[in-house]
């Protein structure tokens, strides 16, 4: 038997429900959802059924079935216990031409029941054919389980949308890609939401342009700390050339059609050169291909991209930089320390490991009232240490180590200057923050926890 799956617009309709009992109950809740207009029939029924007719949700004839209460009826179900009446009722059912539902009766069905999973005017409904409703209601509940809750609210935003495409764009294939297009996009309020410009005009502001190179920032490691328009650069990218530490969770927003290639370099060990990154990019966007050239942190930041820039503007390749949030960023926001302060810190330097350590730093011993900021500072912290100490920094300069700054694995060590040389390896990537700013958090936290340098819950102290 094969079913023609329906959804029919019932308001107004005048349905017929034979019975009144348990089943027949089960039944009137999804009914008058629909609008229709229901009639029981049944010489008694539940209480909870003549409480709907004494509320005028539905009208209850107080007798057994006859043959003309099928009159002028568009959908009928009989849900009694007696096997012979609901044979009656879908014999002269058909004779009238009108569909009937005999519940736990499958020879005497026109159509079943689905079991319904609705998000707002988002219905899924699942039959099968009355061989087992308990298996139907399993699906359900499965389905329902991995729905997304909001979807209802989207939907009506999407229909909002899909009737302006409607009415402003001329029909034919074009217009039937947009609205295709447009069901793959997030929808939101904001007056300058991208689903809502790509209604307008096909095209989604932030969306990457064939033939361009966008050097993004893909932050330290969080999805939700991406930008807005990162996010939608890599979901339409073509072509995504990513570091080694961008992490999984961000390339799963990539299209699954993305070309996507790790160029990046791991403990020290390059498995593509700069050149080859950079040839990459322009043969790519030489092809008509969107490229997004996606960096750990921001892009700017200790990630080559003054290279990158220029080998782009040399081969007349259009590129945009997008900022992403810094690795320093979100491991100062992890010891809870602002990096400047007015009493503190009035200045923070930037710099990486192998920076941090060059005796070209000796004429920096002055700035006690900056923050350092050390990105990559190595797993052995010794020599860093030392050389910090023969500037003339103190032993007792505050410092924190942030290991993986805001993914789960986060990890913070507080020591000082003259214990850092001690401190056990942190996982990559780490970054190093010292200075008196670092102190003030330890400062904060004492006063809390009776406990100098103590750490953020789920992290190591030393």
């Amino acid at each position: 038997m094969s079913l023609l799956p329906i959804f029919l617009n019932l308001e107004g309709r005048r349905c017929l429900l034979v019975g009144a009992g348990n089943v027949a109950l089960d039944k009137i809740g999804s009914l008058l959802k629909t609008g229709l207009r229901l009639r029981v029939v049944a010489p008694e029924a539940r209480p909870e059924i003549r409480e709907f007719a004494a509320e005028g949700k539905l009208e209850w004839i107080q007798r057994g079935f006859e043959h003309s209460d099928l009159d002028e009826n568009f959908l009928v179900i009989t849900a009694t216990n007696s096997a012979a009446v609901n044979t009656e009722v879908y014999r002269e059912a058909v004779a009238r031409n009108i569909l009937c539902n005999s519940v736990d009766d499958i020879p005497n069905c026109d159509f079943f029941f689905g079991s319904v999973v609705s998000r707002g005017d988002l219905q899924i409904a699942i039959s099968t054919a009355g061989e087992s409703p308990a298996f139907a209601q399993r699906m359900r509940r499965e389905i329902d389980e991995q729905l997304p809750q909001d979807l209802g609210p989207w939907l009506a935003k999407l229909g909002e949308l899909r009737r302006e495409v409607l009415a402003t764009h001329p029909s034919g294939e074009e217009r039937k890609l947009l609205l295709h297009q447009l069901a793959q996009r997030e929808i939101c309020d904001s007056a300058l939401c991208a689903a809502k410009e790509f209604a307008k005009n096909g095209r989604e502001v932030g969306r990457a342009d064939e033939g361009s190179v966008y050097l993004v920032g893909a932050g330290p490691g969080d999805p939700e700390l991406l930008t807005v328009k990162a996010v939608r650069l890599i979901e339409s990218a073509d072509v995504i050339l990513h570091d080694d530490l961008v992490p999984q969770s961000i390339l799963d927003l990539a299209s699954a059609s993305a070309e996507i290639a790790n160029v990046g370099k791991r403990c020290g060990t390059k498995t593509i050169t700069q050149d080859e990154i950079n040839a990459l990019m322009i043969q790519h966007a030489a092809a008509n291909r969107s490229v997004v050239r996606l960096k750990s942190g921001d892009p700017l930041l200790f990630g080559r991209a003054a290279e990158e820039i220029s080998a782009l503007t040399e081969a007349g390749v259009e590129f945009e930089v997008v900022p992403g949030v810094s690795a320093a960023f979100a491991a100062a926001a992890a010891i809870g320390c602002s990096l400047t302060d007015r009493e503190w810190a009035s200045k923070v330097i930037f710099s990486t490991g192998h920076h941090a350590q060059s005796h070209n730093h000796a004429a920096l011993p002055s700035l006690e009232d900056a923050t350092r900021v050390v990105y990559m500072p190595g797993r052995d912290l010794k020599l860093l240490a030392e050389q910090w100490l023969l500037e003339g920094l103190p032993a007792d300069l505050p410092c924190a180590v942030v290991s993986r700054a805001a993914q789960p694995e986060q990890q913070v060590v507080h020591t000082t200057l003259g214990g850092l040389g001690d401190t056990a390896p942190a996982a990559a990537p780490s970054l190093l923050i010292a200075g008196w700013a670092v102190r003030q958090h330890g400062a904060a936290v004492s006063q809390a926890e009776d406990t100098d340098y103590e750490c953020e819950p789920g992290t190591q102290s030393v």
